[in-house]
């Protein structure tokens, strides 16, 4: 499993400064959840699935992300379905599918590295506050990554779990999830270390 979702082309997409596409992206996600109704979502899917081929996105590198979340996006869909209604669900699914689309096409698109030096420069006049702008940077640059990172964990422990006829046990899926989880987070924080990553600012010299 690789960290990066980086693939390097040479289209519009990618010439587009990572502050504009994290702004559209902050945007954009803010502006499915004011959409009341799944049908208004469906030309934003569509115009998604578009900018992917702009992209140049292989269709296998796109598929191997959003295979592993169908079988969450089902799990939502019936508990919607059952306590709620169907329309709602499909609504939520749409939502958390533009969601996660819309982050995988920052991440195919742009550098982790400019999406932190990024975001740092955007935050850097609130560290008058106490705001440390390179912890800030890091953790959402993580987060956008980590989304399909999850998804690709949950698929892979349900194809576990089936062979054992476990794959409709969500505790099943849970604990392994949670567990393989921390492992990553240990094993990011270890490299981060090891590369003598300081996200504190240096202290100033009293004179």
């Amino acid at each position: 499993m690789t960290f990066a979702l980086y693939i390097a082309r040479d289209t519009p997409l990618h010439r587009i400064p990572p502050a504009a596409k994290l702004l559209a992206l902050v945007v954009a996600g803010i502006g499915v959840f004011l959409i009341p109704d799944p049908l208004w979502l469906l030309p934003l899917l569509a115009a998604i699935a578009v900018l992917f081929v702009v992209a140049q996105v292989p269709l296998g590198a796109t598929a191997r992300q959003l295979k592993p979340v169908a079988f969450l996006l089902v799990i939502i869909f019936l508990a919607h379905g059952a306590f709620t209604s169907w329309t709602l669900g499909v609504l939520v699914v749409l939502r958390f599918l533009l969601l996660l689309m819309m982050a995988l096409l920052v991440s195919f698109t742009t550098r982790v590295s400019d999406m932190i030096e990024t975001i740092e420069t955007v935050l850097r006049p609130l560290a008058n506050i106490g705001l440390n702008p390179a912890k800030v940077s890091l953790a959402l640059s993580l987060a956008l990554r980590f989304i399909p990172i999850l998804a690709e964990m949950t698929h892979e422990i349900r194809e576990a779990q089936r062979a054992r006829g476990l794959d409709r046990n969500i505790i099943a899926i849970a604990v392994p999830l949670l567990v393989r989880t921390l492992r990553l987070a240990n094993t990011l924080t270890e490299a981060i270390e090891a590369r003598g990553w300081d996200p504190d600012p240096p202290a100033r010299i009293r004179r």
